[in-house]
């Protein structure tokens, strides 16, 4: 298996991932909704991606990979990066993969300042929670300093 992060020339080799992730939350399959989104996050350097490909009958294929996207704290006057995507087909599941391509993100978040990499996963996805706690992430409580607000702008 090679880890590879990807830039905007290479945008097509995670697009039928990223639909596939979204599908996996209940998302209605789009590739052109996936494809513009993927590019534009890579095109304003928004994002970093790594993808998971392996050998197979010949071909590279991909088959996971997971998106990072920046985060800072004014407060504590620091960097970090959420990890907000990692999917893995599902015939590549248990194999290393989702480990593999979490490791790729801590270092890069370490090679550039990174003070923590924070993630959110749906509540019923035990295999992600199981994965995520086997990496040493820690489960936070409800903050009790601090309040999240969201307001929808459309």
């Amino acid at each position: 298996m090679e880890i590879k992060r990807i830039n905007n020339s290479e945008s097509h080799l995670v697009v039928d991932l990223f639909n596939k992730y979204r599908i996996f939350y209940n998302q209605p399959s789009d590739i052109q909704l996936a494809h513009d989104f993927i590019q534009e996050r890579l095109d304003n350097n928004e994002s970093v991606i790594f993808v998971a490909f392996i050998q197979k009958g010949g071909e590279t294929i991909p088959v996971g990979f997971t998106q990072l996207y920046p985060g800072y704290s004014s407060g504590r006057a620091i960097r970090y990066w959420i990890l907000n995507d990692l999917y893995v087909e599902k015939e590549f599941r248990q194999q290393g993969t989702g480990e593999a391509l979490i490791r790729a993100a801590f270092e890069f978040a370490k090679s550039t300042g990174g003070e923590f990499v924070k993630l959110s996963t749906a509540t019923n996805n035990l295999t992600a929670q199981r994965l995520y706690e086997k990496m040493g992430f820690e489960r936070q409580l409800p903050d009790t300093e601090f309040l999240t607000y969201q307001l929808k702008i459309n």
